[in-house]
């Protein structure tokens, strides 16, 4: 990937949620009109409310901070980091296909995996949830479909316990 973002943005210096859905309708605009791919990544934080209820909400809030440290090394500045509710987190990856989105959320799992936070009483360790979608090649009608796709999926790597992503197709939206 190209020249990644600074990283002394902390989480609530994202794009709140209303502006990143705002920016996603937007890129996937351009992407169908300029006929190129856009990705979308949803991220949760495994386990959250159980971190934040053994260790405390200062606690969960530095590693979101983490988390969104991470994201915004493993990302490039052409791309738009939003916080979502829940403390979901999404990315936008213009002009990235599939693949390249994939390595995206390997790259940001890996790196999860070794961050670690003193909890007092131990190491707590991070995993994530990713879900993903893209649009290419008129797969879907509409961006609510590709957000939509992208939250199943974080939902569905979730159930199957974290740690991991899945993509979804948008599928083709309605005739």
């Amino acid at each position: 990937m190209s020249e990644s973002h600074a990283t002394d943005a902390s989480y609530e210096n994202l794009f709140s949620l209303t502006q990143i859905r705002h920016l996603m309708r937007v890129e996937f605009s351009r992407a169908q009109r300029y006929g190129y791919p856009v990705s979308c990544l949803v991220v949760s934080l495994d386990r959250g409310g159980h971190l934040r209820d053994v260790h405390g909400f200062e606690m969960k809030e530095r590693i979101m901070d983490g988390v969104v440290e991470l994201l915004l090394g493993a990302t490039r500045t052409c791309d738009y980091l939003g916080r979502l509710v829940d403390d979901r987190l999404m990315a936008i990856l213009p002009h990235t296909r599939r693949e390249g989105a994939e390595v995206t959320a390997g790259r940001v799992l890996g790196a999860a995996r070794e961050l670690s936070f003193d909890g007092g009483e131990g190491e707590v360790k991070v995993t994530l949830s990713i879900g993903l979608s893209h649009y290419e090649n008129e797969n879907t009608m509409f961006f609510d479909d590709l957000v939509d796709a992208a939250e199943r999926a974080m939902d569905e790597a979730a159930a199957e316990g974290g740690d991991r992503f899945v993509y979804r197709d948008p599928g083709p939206g309605p005739v």
